[in-house]
């Protein structure tokens, strides 16, 4: 009970006693049975008492309660002996009554207060067991995560082995394909982007293995603006788009045109990074889709937000997207995403999902992008 409730309850009490007192003065002698009711009304005040406020109180309000009843005993005190001694015997009931209750009301708050005391340590107790619990489960998960990618690296050595070789063929011919197609041909256009895709193509197997292997992904020399990497990565896709009949929006910032205020970052990396969120994007979308490339200033750097109509990302799930191996695509290897967010991150920046104002999902990239002149 709180201290202010257990004032008003005191003074309640020491009313009820001073009603009693005045009744036993006011009430004739000879009217037994309502001074017999007076006498055991008093029981109450003393009971409660001594439950609320423990022994203290209850023989503060036994003695309150036999002066009370003194009145009463002056009443008695002409009839004899016998009729006197009765009545005063009300008052060691009173009394007893006081510390008996009173006892037993401090002992239970005393094993309240125990039990209050050992509730809490049990709850600290649990606390903690459930801290190292979920640390336990949080180690087990990155060990587990660990020996995939241990096993991953190994697979991925023997599979780099065995892309790289076709990859030099193909750029051989690529080569011999570009020497052979002059420049101004309408076709060398495709040559280029071949022979450029080709090129990324080893890096990115080349980031695999990096990122199998735990080591940080190193930045690479070739800078190139934002809104070319995007306009090139939106052409590489042009089939997968056209097959699904999907719209493509691109919107640039005034403050993040190409002119002057213009930002630039690594060509393969953003690539990279943005044929991965793309690529879901389409994967995502129905056909006749939408989606929504938006470049625009952050504070110093550039944002890039990419956004789509597709089913979107339950805010659940949107934490572990970022995970390795965590895919919602049949066919898909859950490494995607992991290494875009590796990749923004080695580059400064930092990717999230967000809300998108299409109805679906939307990546947010982030970038402390160097402006060129």
């Amino acid at each position: 009970m709180k201290p202010n409730m257990k004032i008003i309850l005191f003074f309640l009490l020491l009313v009820f006693v001073i009603v009693i007192g005045v009744l036993h003065t006011l009430t004739p002698g000879y009217m037994i049975f309502y001074h017999d009711t007076y006498r055991r009304l008093s029981y109450f005040p003393i009971t409660i008492g001594a439950i609320f406020f423990g022994i203290r109180g209850g023989i503060l309000l036994a003695v309150l309660s036999c002066l009370a009843f003194v009145p009463h005993l002056y009443m008695f005190w002409a009839r004899g002996p016998q009729a006197y001694y009765s009545e005063l015997s009300e008052i060691i009931f009173y009394l007893a009554a006081g510390v008996v209750v009173g006892l037993i009301s401090s002992r239970k708050n005393k094993l309240k207060e125990k039990y209050k005391t050992l509730s809490e340590k049990l709850a600290g107790s649990y606390k903690r067991l459930h801290k190292q619990a979920s640390q336990l489960v949080e180690a087990e998960k990155q060990l587990g995560e660990s020996q995939k990618l241990s096993m991953l690296g190994h697979v991925s050595a023997s599979l780099a082995h065995e892309i790289k070789n076709p990859l030099a063929s193909i750029k051989g011919a690529a080569e011999i394909l570009a020497d052979e197609v002059p420049e101004n041909h309408p076709k060398h256009e495709f040559i280029e982007i071949m022979r450029m895709e080709i090129s990324r193509l080893n890096h990115s197997v080349d980031d695999v293995l990096k990122y199998c292997r735990g080591q940080q992904y190193q930045d690479k020399v070739r800078k190139e603006p934002i809104e070319k990497i995007i306009n090139q990565v939106v052409l590489l896709l042009e089939a997968g788009l056209k097959e699904k009949s999907i719209q493509v929006s691109i919107q640039i910032a005034r403050q993040a045109e190409s002119s002057k205020n213009g930002f630039v970052t690594d060509e393969a990396a953003m690539i990279q990074v943005l044929m991965n969120i793309m690529i879901n994007a389409v994967d995502a979308v129905e056909e006749n889709g939408k989606i929504f490339i938006e470049l625009g200033t952050y504070e110093r750097g550039c944002l890039i937000r990419i956004s789509d109509d597709g089913p979107g990302i339950d805010k659940n799930m949107a934490e572990k997207v970022f995970q390795s191996f965590v895919t919602f695509k049949e066919e898909g290897t859950g490494l995607g995403l992991s290494i875009s967010k590796r990749i923004v991150e080695s580059l400064g920046g930092k990717i999230v999902i967000e809300e998108s104002t299409l109805g679906g999902a939307a990546f947010s990239i982030f970038l402390p992008g160097k402006k060129y002149k």
